[in-house]
């Protein structure tokens, strides 16, 4: 009963989780109007992260306390039934490529499976100095990022090429039928415009390892590494969800060789509560020795005359970590936050690390961003890209806007809808619209009025401010046989310009293009200034 149960909830969230991944686009309007930033504001991982990254609950991250409730009723039930990681990667080990011979064996207990807690106690500790890496390991962030970056684009781009097939050979006039129906997934199933993304190759390597080492054992991310099953491993070891022995155990294995957890389930009193999953399977397949129910209350046998020396608890019982443990952890987590922040040269700012508009400062931000790569999927021009080293390593994977891409558009605020930790904050349309993220440049080599006097209009005429921040000089030049020319040159106004990027990514010059967006001037940042304050005179000056 409990594993049909499971088997159907399972498959119901994940059929969920799919179809609010597939919505996280834009549709035609400037609002959602979907809670496609559930599954990660129930994820407690990113709620005791932030918190001890900023201090604060951030946004609906609060709600991850349902989940810690539930794991402290049912155990680690949010694994086996919830988790879109986990799904995935039962569905993946369907495949007929896994060695069966050993199953029984590779699903015994193993200490390998302390390395989760390790990771996480790592994890917490540097969140704690504000470096903020759990969305790297995260299985939400990280299966968010997987499937809305590189695995759900690849479909799309498939289905566009059989779609553009139909429509260039029109077998027995299918075009027809064909036509009307992308024009109708547009918005619902597939963007506007294929999207493409930077790192694609290292964030589909990390993933596609994650998916092969199960192979070689059952569910090997999350009985190793994951670090949100650890979280939940620590409560459920509280649980009032108990598996117990109810006749005598026969040693068949059919028990350890259906669990999903290496929970032991086959061991008298060694069943392991952090490392079960809770599928059910051991006592569908044994249902006369094995029974699942509440914890029985505990009756302490009488107290001897003397008592031998008590022995120290693990931190983790059923796991075996002790205080040494614990601190091996966390000197590692502490060891990594100069690691990880020596790449950054305090005061110099990659001109390349544009954030999108109500992103925090900088550290504030990094402090919070989760790495699931919802703004990416979202923006609706394609413009944000996951970062390598721009923002140093501790900021891999956070987004920055790459105007050669696609700009940011003037009347959009989904960026700030779906982040689920307020690092880049929802701001009214209003107030959007004038925040700076960047400042353009004319590359005069470059430009075609300034270096080969032919007039172009095209970045004014993108510019989408009320008040142009591009503005023409009429000059005349001389041309090849040293007569004069009248051409348009175009110029920045540093106070009006956003940098939203759209005359970087409309500019006629296709390989390096003649006007380009930098960081400088950005808001979040009052350092990173081309330009700091407007002398009397009408000059600036620093």
């Amino acid at each position: 009963m409990v594993r049909r149960l499971r088997i159907a909830t399972q498959t119901l969230f994940f059929l969920v989780f799919l179809f609010l991944l597939v919505r996280t686009q834009y549709a035609g309007t400037d609002t959602l109007g979907l809670p496609v930033k559930v599954f990660l504001e129930i994820d407690p991982f990113h709620f005791l992260t932030t918190l001890l990254a900023t201090g604060r609950i951030q946004g609906l991250l609060w709600l991850a306390l349902i989940t810690v409730a539930l794991t402290f009723a049912f155990g680690r039930a949010f694994c086996g039934w919830v988790c879109p990681m986990g799904t995935t990667i039962q569905l993946v080990q369907k495949l007929p490529l896994r060695r069966r011979q050993s199953v029984i064996e590779s699903n015994r207990w193993r200490p390998s499976q302390r390395i989760k807690y390790y990771l996480l106690g790592g994890l917490l500790v540097a969140s704690i100095f504000g470096v903020q890496w759990s969305g790297v390991f995260d299985p939400l962030s990280l299966i968010i990022r997987s499937l809305g970056l590189i695995v759900l684009p690849g479909i799309e781009l498939a289905l566009r090429g059989l779609f553009d097939a139909a429509y260039r050979h029109n077998p027995l006039g299918l075009s027809g039928v064909t036509e009307p129906v992308f024009e109708w997934l547009k918005g619902r199933v597939v963007n506007f415009e294929q999207p493409h993304f930077q790192q694609t190759f290292l964030i589909g390597l990390v993933f596609l390892v994650i998916l092969v080492l199960s192979f070689s054992r059952h569910r090997f991310w999350c009985r190793v590494l994951c670090p949100l099953g650890a979280l939940l491993g620590g409560i459920a070891r509280f649980g009032l969800l108990r598996i117990r022995q109810v006749d005598r155990c026969g040693g068949c294995g059919r028990c350890t060789f259906s669990c999903q957890g290496a929970a032991e389930p086959e061991v008298p009193d060694g069943w392991r509560p952090s490392e079960c999953v809770v599928c059910g399977n051991c006592t569908a397949v044994c249902p006369g020795s094995l029974k699942m129910g509440l914890r029985r209350p505990r009756v302490r046998p009488p107290k001897p005359a003397e008592s031998p020396a008590p022995v120290p608890a693990p931190v983790f019982a059923g796991v075996g970590l002790r205080r040494r443990d614990f601190l091996l952890a966390s000197v590692g987590g502490l060891a990594t936050v100069p690691l990880l922040r020596l790449g950054a040269v305090p005061g110099r700012f990659d001109p390349l690390l544009i954030r999108p508009p109500g992103a925090r400062a900088e550290r504030e931000f990094l402090a919070l961003c989760v790495r699931c790569g919802e703004c990416m999927k979202v923006c609706l021009t394609n413009g944000l890209h996951p970062t390598l080293f721009e923002a140093g390593l501790e900021g891999i994977w956070t987004p920055r806007l790459v105007p050669r891409i696609g700009y940011c558009e003037y009347n959009c605020t989904l960026c700030g809808q779906v982040c689920p930790t307020q690092a880049i904050r929802r701001l009214p349309l209003e107030v959007k619209r004038k925040v700076k993220i960047g400042l353009a440049a004319i590359d005069t080599s470059r430009c075609l009025p300034y270096a080969f006097q032919t007039t172009c209009i095209v970045c004014e005429e993108h510019c989408p401010l009320p008040r142009k921040a591009i503005w023409f000089e009429g000059k005349d030049v001389p041309a090849h046989d040293g007569t004069p020319r009248r051409v348009k040159q175009p110029h920045i106004d540093p106070d009006l310009c956003t940098g939203c990027g759209i005359c970087e990514t409309k500019c006629v010059v296709q390989d390096l293009p003649a006007v380009r967006v930098t960081s400088a001037n950005e808001d979040r940042n009052p350092d990173n200034r081309v330009l700091l304050e407007r002398a009397p005179g009408g000059a600036y000056d620093r």
